[in-house]
């Protein structure tokens, strides 16, 4: 492929926006972004998904919080974070430098709160878009999973999209029989872009000391292992929606990104491959290109969305 037929590689998800590229560092694995400047190029990045916050500080729970798996991990981080002021006022400075879109991950322990994190990150410079955690596996003061109640869904969603000024995407949940009708409730409900899927709930055990492996005694099970569940939910999600959909599940190369933008996925966010390499991203973007050149595509919209069921 010449000069002239260089390859374009931005996709719209939606709202508006437009990433450089399709591949975006997921919440919770890549810190607040900075941390990772010093080994990778952020510019080289689709957009990067900071770590999920809160009104105020959280602690998370208890070591031990990770344990490995086979193909995969186990976490119950626990949603720690240092707040959304703080990461305003001592991390997004240093973000806007980093030549991506900054995503603004956040949760509550009810919608108001929920809604006014998303408020405030709406009036932060440098925040191109909020998403929304309602899937975490691992917060015990939510009762459940909020993605997986219809009823709490919708009234989250609703919450934060009267508030809400930016691009907002909703990170759903694959602890639930069918994600169809929590994707239709977040569309409804003003979700203009869908992430799909966040982690399965998991269990390891210590067989020498008869217990838990985690604190929390079960986590939230990430990694290859979760690809094929993954890819399934977002092929399911793509057909019956309206809005851009992100895929995300045990993405480790150009090759994993590339299935999920062929089910319909518009782009892809990267996470445990960080915690085996930690510049995983940006050699996947790589390899998406070098996968798409391969098969003479010069535009990555022309493979979205192109698998052929018949």
């Amino acid at each position: 492929m010449t000069d002239s037929e260089a390859l374009r590689l931005s996709v719209d998800v939606g709202a508006g926006l437009t990433l450089a590229n399709p591949v975006v560092a997921a919440a919770g694995t890549f810190g607040y972004g900075v941390e990772f400047a010093g080994v990778v190029d952020l510019a080289a990045l689709g957009g990067i998904v900071v770590k999920g916050l809160s009104l105020e500080p959280a602690h998370g729970h208890p070591a031990p919080r990770i344990v490995e798996t086979a193909a995969g991990m186990l976490n119950a981080i626990g949603l720690q974070n240092i707040g959304v002021e703080a990461f305003i006022a001592d991390k997004l400075p240093l973000l806007r430098r980093a030549g991506t879109a900054i995503i603004a991950n956040c949760w509550g322990n009810a919608p108001d709160e929920f809604a006014d994190v998303a408020d405030r990150l709406s009036d932060a410079e440098g925040v191109a878009a909020v998403e929304l955690n309602i899937s975490c596996p691992n917060k015990r003061e939510w009762g459940r999973i909020f993605a997986a109640d219809l009823d709490r869904t919708r009234e989250v969603v609703r919450a934060v999209r009267a508030r809400c000024r930016l691009p907002l995407w909703v990170k759903l949940s694959p602890n639930v029989t069918d994600i169809v009708p929590f994707a239709k409730v977040a569309e409804e409900e003003g979700a203009d872009t869908l992430c799909v899927i966040n982690t399965l709930i998991g269990m390891a055990v210590d067989l020498d000391r008869r217990r838990p492996a985690l604190t929390n005694v079960t986590g939230g099970l990430s990694g290859p292992a979760i690809k094929p569940v993954a890819l399934r939910m977002v092929h399911e999600v793509v057909g019956a929606v309206r809005i851009p959909v992100i895929g995300i599940g045990g993405i480790a190369s150009g090759r994993d990104a590339l299935e999920f933008l062929l089910v319909g996925a518009r782009a892809v966010q990267v996470g445990t491959a960080s915690f085996v390499d930690p510049a995983a991203t940006t050699s996947i973007a790589a390899e998406l290109a070098a996968e798409l050149q391969a098969r003479g595509c010069r535009d990555v919209n022309d493979w979205i969305g192109t698998l052929e069921l018949a």
